[in-house]
């Protein structure tokens, strides 16, 4: 990602204080828009974007630690820190973290994926520094007790006993599994039964204390806020818990690496006694930093993206084979995943395959029409723009591309990047990516001789 930087400055100095740098990443039209960065003393990265127009804000903090950062025996420790952290602080109990927002009417919550986790907060523009307490308390305070984990060790069971009740959910984490093998990235951001059972309270204390340092963290805010109100907050909230003590630390990098995906053909079939057999059928993708994303995304668009694409239109609209079908892309730092998934009867699925596979070679080999790419194009820009018309979406958007890119790109930019892609991008991108071996990934209740002919459908 490119970004606008330019007007940099500093923060007045002290003996007590030390400087604290600041910079302007994004210039908005009327003030609407801005994006500003504060680097603080001790690493910590603050990011916000002003929005006059709206009465409230999004406060989050991302950490630089995913699933992909595990060791196998340690396979849902991110995930399970995740839940821990809302269990109480040396200032709060969990009572006392959840009623704070319930009671100005807020909105908590978390996620963990494979190459980060995020807490956040959605409050009133008024509110905003008891949310800014509430979160940085959670990430600078967290007890880790061995009775909470044990409490919680429960509901996280429960959580993926209820992800592997949903076969939908369930195949793209086999999917993974199929394209990564028994590595970091292939193995589910939950964990198993068998190792979520073995996290032991010590163990995941050593975690935290290794990836939730200040460096690691990068705070982002959205919304009817002042940059340098927040600064000041966070950076208290930060200091009282004795986080920045290290003043010479500096932010760590975006991820980077040079892993390459070598799985091709490969099929996984999870027995399953389901109504659908779910699907997904896939190859490499591009990762995250690659120039040829926006081509890959105008591509996946016109591919699996909405009621006019290919797949919809082959599959689901002039033969009725499934009620759900859609393409996704999944981008890393270093490699990507391209998937097309389906549900459909178990009757069904080797001409559900079929079809999906014949087109994919078909656009792999002659390419998108003009006016399929136009479509998409015009299907992506705006989507773009509708998805960040929130101060959560906002707020993920600054907080995002701080942690994976260390950059920021105005929506101009982005719809520009979008506007600019050619005919013959996506025609070689598609060259490059549809015209590998797929692999596969089923979840249903198939019979023998229709397991034995999924094979096919990768050949």
């Amino acid at each position: 990602m490119t970004s606008r930087s330019s007007k940099v400055t500093a923060r007045p100095s002290s003996e007590a204080r030390a400087v604290a740098r600041t910079q302007t990443l994004i210039k908005g039209r009327n003030g609407i828009g801005t994006v500003r960065k504060t680097t603080l003393p001790g690493g910590l990265r603050i990011v916000t974007e002003t929005l006059p127009s709206v009465r409230s804000a999004t406060f989050g903090i991302w950490a630089h630690v995913g699933s992909r950062d595990e060791t196998r025996a340690l396979n849902g420790a991110t995930h399970y820190l995740e839940h821990l952290l809302f269990k109480g602080t040396r200032k709060r109990s969990a009572l006392d973290i959840s009623s704070a927002l319930d009671a100005v009417g807020g909105e908590m919550n978390a996620f963990t994926a494979k190459e980060y986790t995020c807490y956040y907060a959605r409050v009133l523009d008024a509110d905003l520094p008891l949310a800014i307490d509430v979160v940085c308390d959670m990430l600078t305070g967290s007890l880790i007790l061995e009775e909470d984990v044990d409490v919680e060790r429960g509901a996280i069971l429960e959580e993926i006993a209820m992800t592997e009740d949903d076969p939908g959910d369930c195949v793209h984490d086999l999917f993974a599994h199929t394209m990564f093998g028994d590595n970091a990235l292939g193995r589910p951001v939950l964990g198993t039964v068998d190792t979520v059972n073995a996290l032991t309270a010590d163990r995941i204390r050593r975690f935290y204390k290794k990836h939730y340092d200040p460096t690691h963290l990068v705070v982002a805010c959205a919304g009817n806020i002042d940059h340098n109100k927040v600064v000041r907050q966070v950076r208290a909230a930060f200091e009282k818990a004795g986080a920045l003590t290290d003043q010479a630390a500096r932010p760590i990098a975006p991820r980077d690496g040079s892993r390459t995906i070598r799985t091709f053909g490969k099929v996984e079939l999870l027995a399953r006694k389901t109504e659908q057999a779910h699907v997904v059928l896939g190859m490499p993708g591009l990762a995250r930093t690659d120039d040829r994303r926006w081509a890959m995304g105008v591509l996946n668009t016109a591919l699996g993206g909405g009621m006019s694409s290919r797949l919809f239109q082959e599959v689901r609209e002039k033969r009725g084979l499934a009620y759900s079908v859609y393409s996704y892309t999944s981008a890393f730092a270093d490699c990507g995943l391209f998937g097309v998934y389906a549900g459909c009867r178990p009757s069904q699925v080797h001409d559900v395959l079929r079809i999906c596979r014949d087109e994919l070679d078909h656009v792999a080999q002659n390419g998108l029409t003009d006016d399929e790419i136009a479509r998409a194009i015009g299907q992506l820009r705006g989507s773009t723009v509708l998805g960040l018309e929130d101060t959560g979406a906002l707020m993920n958007r600054i907080g995002k591309s701080e942690l994976c890119w260390g950059e920021q790109m105005s929506v101009d930019d982005m719809l520009a990047k979008i506007a600019a892609v050619s005919p013959d991008e996506v025609r070689s991108v598609a060259r490059d990516i549809l015209g590998q071996r797929p692999s596969l990934s089923v979840i249903g209740p198939l019979k023998d001789k229709q397991a034995s002919r999924l094979h096919d459908a990768v050949a």
